[in-house]
């Protein structure tokens, strides 16, 4: 939710800014879908700078099964540890990112090549921090600009082509099942 609130309504902004019609459901979940990988990728990288102004956007369950406290997590006596739940992590960012990418089908070509690059440039820092492993927060990771020119090639030929392959688990979620809940 709080992924939702922070990302995924801006994505599904942006998506309205594009064009996009406010009945096209599935575009603007899929948009959503972008906004939640985005920030999946800003939790995994600012984990530690989060945790030295007293936040952590990790799930609660998450630090209970690794038995910390709040703000343990990102003790440097931890992030061996830390670094165990990136996969959990990145693995959630890659399936909203899969799920953002069928929804840019439906975007005019230079919509559709910024998002998919942008897409693909955030999608890299998450893979970086869990290739980094516990040396992830030692340094602010970072796409250098040669990757990002890399990245937006890549994602030229992607819009250009415009058949992304489908997540590797059927898409069951929308953007309503990340509002608040009644009574919040």
């Amino acid at each position: 939710r709080y992924c939702y609130h922070v990302a995924g309504a801006v994505g599904i902004m942006m998506a309205r800014i594009m064009g996009v019609h406010p009945d096209a459901g599935e575009t603007l979940d899929r948009a959503c879908d972008l906004g939640l990988a985005f920030q999946m990728a800003n939790i995994a990288r600012d984990i530690v700078e989060d945790a030295e102004a007293d936040r952590c956007y990790l799930p609660q369950k998450w630090l209970e099964e690794m038995g910390w406290q709040q703000g343990e997590h990102a003790l440097p006596e931890n992030r061996f540890r830390l670094a165990s739940l990136m996969p959990r992590l990145i693995a959630l960012m890659e399936k909203h990112e899969a799920a953002a990418k069928l929804g840019a089908r439906q975007l005019r070509f230079r919509q559709r090549w910024a998002v998919l690059s942008a897409a693909r440039i955030y999608g890299a820092i998450g893979r970086k921090v869990l290739n980094r492993g516990q040396l992830a927060w030692d340094t602010r990771t970072r796409v250098s600009a040669p990757e990002k020119t890399w990245h937006m090639v890549a994602a030229f030929f992607e819009a250009v082509r415009n058949r992304p392959p489908p997540p590797a688990e059927p898409i069951t979620w929308s953007r309503h099942d990340f509002k608040p809940l009644a009574g919040w």
